[in-house]
Formats: structure tokens, C-alpha cells, sequence
């Protein structure tokens, strides 16, 4: 019945903030959509910013999302290219089960304390 995931939700303190960091640091493509709202487009995804309140329809709450994004980059690639840009790397590398199976993983949080989890697969 369900075929893929179009798009998720981060609901953070300051859009702005949000986008230049997932710009700067996951090189993801701030866009802008629908009467001002914000997105990060990578790949055939995005990740809508949303503020506390913004979305009434939900429970969200600022810091409470946990994602895991896929890279191509070499796991020592990845690390060198966030301790550049001063992102402190909470747990990692550290071997996980995705859902193509076996993943070798890097943790580290956003501004608002999102858990974002990037990983690679091979």
C-alpha cells in the first residue's frame, strides 16, 4: 500500500536557524513553498521546518524528531566534514540495522536537539 516517504515534519525555534544549518552542514537545498513555509530538499525527499504551534493538527514539540538520513560519503568523510563545521558527534561510528539491513552510523544533534543519524549502508 505505501510506497515511499514523501516528506517529514521538524517542528524548531527559528526556521532560519534551522535551514542554514541543515544547508551548511547536510547540504540539503532551502526552498521556499505554499504562502512562506520552508523546506530542505535532498534528493527525491524534503523536510518541512514548521514552528511550536504552527501545525495544530499535531502533538509536535520542538526537539522531539529523530531522523536517519543515507549518505554516500565514506564514514571517515562524513566525520572529518562535521568536525569541520564544529558539529559535536555524539555516538559513532557504530554499526545499526536500516532498512536495507546492516549500516554504519553517526549521531549528533541539530540546534533545536533533534537526533539526526547519518549512515551508510556497505
Amino acid at each position: 500500500m505505501i510506497d515511499r516517504i514523501d516528506h517529514i515534519v521538524l517542528t524548531v525555534r527559528d526556521i532560519d536557524r534551522a535551514a542554514e544549518f541543515y544547508a551548511r552542514v547536510l547540504k540539503m537545498q532551502k526552498v521556499n513553498f505554499a504562502d512562506g513555509r520552508t523546506a530542505l530538499h535532498f534528493g527525491d525527499q524534503k523536510i518541512n521546518l514548521q514552528t511550536l504551534g504552527q501545525e495544530t493538527r499535531n502533538y509536535a514539540r520542538i526537539g522531539s524528531g529523530d531522523l536517519c538520513l543515507i549518505t554516500q560519503l565514506e564514514t571517515q568523510e562524513l566525520i572529518t566534514h562535521l568536525e569541520t563545521e564544529g558539529i559535536e558527534i555524539i555516538e559513532g561510528p557504530v554499526e545499526k540495522t536500516g532498512a536495507l539491513g546492516r549500516m554504519i552510523s553517526v549521531y549528533f544533534n541539530d540546534p533545536d536537539g533533534n537526533l539526526i543519524e547519518v549512515s551508510r549502508y556497505g
